[in-house]
């Protein structure tokens, strides 16, 4: 990406960590076309949606993200997240299985769908999940992000015993 793309995706960036997301969707919108479908405006666009919590839309941008760098976790974690957000959390677990074998030390991966199972009801599945987020990303990280996590709640008394 090349200047002026680089300046409006970073002026972007600056509107939405000001809490200003209509802003930054529209420095967005002031970059090429060219320039649209590269990984990291798709990155801030999800931020954006996801922002206004306009999730159907955060999905679609999340599958293209995924398209257009199959290699990146980013657009993995989104696209499942932002299925969870519209109650999809069944799809939201199969779209992030495949990463899980694909990204082997990123560990929201596992976390997530270690959510996802615990939201579903398929504990047994979650707490292997969860251990596996703790293997990749190490117990104190993980567990301070799970004892402040809703979608964890049924494990909480299991988790605070690490």
């Amino acid at each position: 990406m090349d200047f002026p793309d680089t300046h409006h995706l970073s002026s972007a960036i600056g509107w939405l960590e000001l809490g200003n997301a209509a802003e930054a969707l529209s420095e967005l919108e002031r970059i090429s076309t060219t320039a649209r479908n590269d990984a990291a405006t798709l990155e801030v666009r999800w931020k954006i949606l996801a922002a206004q919590e306009r999730w159907d839309e955060a999905v679609i941008v999340a599958r293209e993200h995924v398209r257009v760098a199959p290699d990146e976790t980013g657009g993995w974690i989104n696209c499942s997240f932002a299925l969870h957000e519209l109650r999809h959390t069944a799809e939201a677990r199969a779209e992030l299985l495949p990463a899980a074998k694909k990204f082997l030390e990123e560990p929201i991966v596992p976390y997530n769908l270690a959510c996802y199972a615990c939201q579903l009801g398929d504990m047994e599945s979650a707490r292997r999940w969860f251990d596996e987020a703790v293997k990749r990303g190490g117990k104190q990280k993980m567990k301070a992000m799970a004892l402040d996590d809703p979608d964890l709640a049924p494990m909480k008394e299991e988790i605070q015993k690490l």
